[in-house]
């Protein structure tokens, strides 16, 4: 019959027991699966376990084999680039190098192989979160109510009259879709007309000033930052999935998405949040983070850059 925890400590306590070997014995005879594997994660049963290697066995009694736990691989923190003056808000990968969106500072900056930061282009309106593909950056921004594209070298404007405050764009192909931040509304374009998904509200569906948007396959992820979650449309505009409110999210203010995972910038609560596709949580992020805003992988790495300590935050899966 297991025994329990108290009755375990008390045996480690004896150790008179412990110099024979006969208690690690009985000890570990009697433990359940899960007290077997806690006793990886307690130094003072560790050091018993050792003491034990070198005991022999009592008459009769085998010594019992029990496996180390595997220990999954997560994200861990492996470099911190400071950002100086700049208030980041959205980040892209765009011809080899970062591009950061300055919100404060109404600027794109890139920030190069070799970790300095250059300014490339000036005089926008608020710039939000960005996305790219081969040949442009582009721009919503919110101040302006326009989406901007950027080769490098020159923007052009592209005017949207129907939005109020444009916070994010998401290009795929010909599709696009922009998180409409005031009329709490995605608008989706296949190529010809923009139709909207969404109104003001906390239902399925419904959203509380969406601040990001991401087209993966064929549905649309969503940052609905003010109802503190993500939700998953198909793209006709229909309710497919809600995630993220288990773990009570504070302002849900980037997203990233691919094949397998889900990553959420859980802006008050200084951490990003690790889905998989379906919903169930991976890892809780929460190294050197201060009031996060965006989210990006690129190869090996997740980038994510922090609003409150102005810096650029870099992970790798280990």
């Amino acid at each position: 019959m297991p025994i329990s925890t108290p009755q375990i400590i008390a045996i480690i306590n004896r150790v008179d027991w412990v110099a024979s070997g006969e208690s690690i014995y009985f000890l570990l005879d009697k433990l359940t699966k899960q007290q077997k594997m806690n006793v990886y994660h307690n130094t003072l049963l560790v050091a018993v376990l050792l003491i034990m290697i070198g005991c022999d066995s009592p008459k009769g009694t085998e010594k019992i084999a029990v496996e180390t736990p595997s220990i999954a691989a997560q994200w861990q923190e492996v470099e911190r680039i400071d950002l100086d003056t700049i208030a980041p808000i959205g980040l892209t990968y765009f011809k080899e190098n970062l591009w950061i969106a300055d919100g404060d500072n109404n600027q794109l900056v890139k920030l190069t192989k070799a970790g300095t930061i250059e300014v490339v282009l000036q005089d926008l309106e608020r710039p939000m979160h960005l996305d790219s593909d081969a040949d442009y950056i582009y721009i919503p921004e919110y101040g302006k109510d326009v989406i901007s594209r950027f080769d490098g070298n020159q923007k052009t404007e592209e005017s949207m009259e129907q939005l109020d405050a444009p916070a994010s764009i998401s290009v795929q192909g010909t599709t696009r879709a922009v998180a409409d931040f005031y009329h709490h509304q995605i608008w989706y374009n296949e190529g010809e007309n923009w139709v909207a998904f969404g109104e003001k509200g906390k239902e399925n569906g419904q959203f509380h000033y969406p601040t990001d948007v991401q087209l993966m396959g064929d549905k649309i992820y969503v940052a609905d930052a003010y109802n503190h979650r993500v939700q998953v449309l198909d793209k006709q505009g229909k309710w497919l999935q809600t995630i993220g409110e288990a773990e009570k999210m504070n302002a849900t203010t980037g997203i990233y998405v691919n094949e397998k995972e889900l990553f959420a910038t859980d802006f008050e609560n200084n951490r990003v949040l690790v889905y998989d596709l379906e919903g169930n949580l991976q890892q809780t992020i929460t190294e050197q983070l201060e009031k996060p805003t965006d989210v990006l992988q690129v190869d090996q790495r997740i980038y994510v850059i922090n609003y409150g300590s102005k810096e650029l935050v870099i992970y790798e899966y280990q």
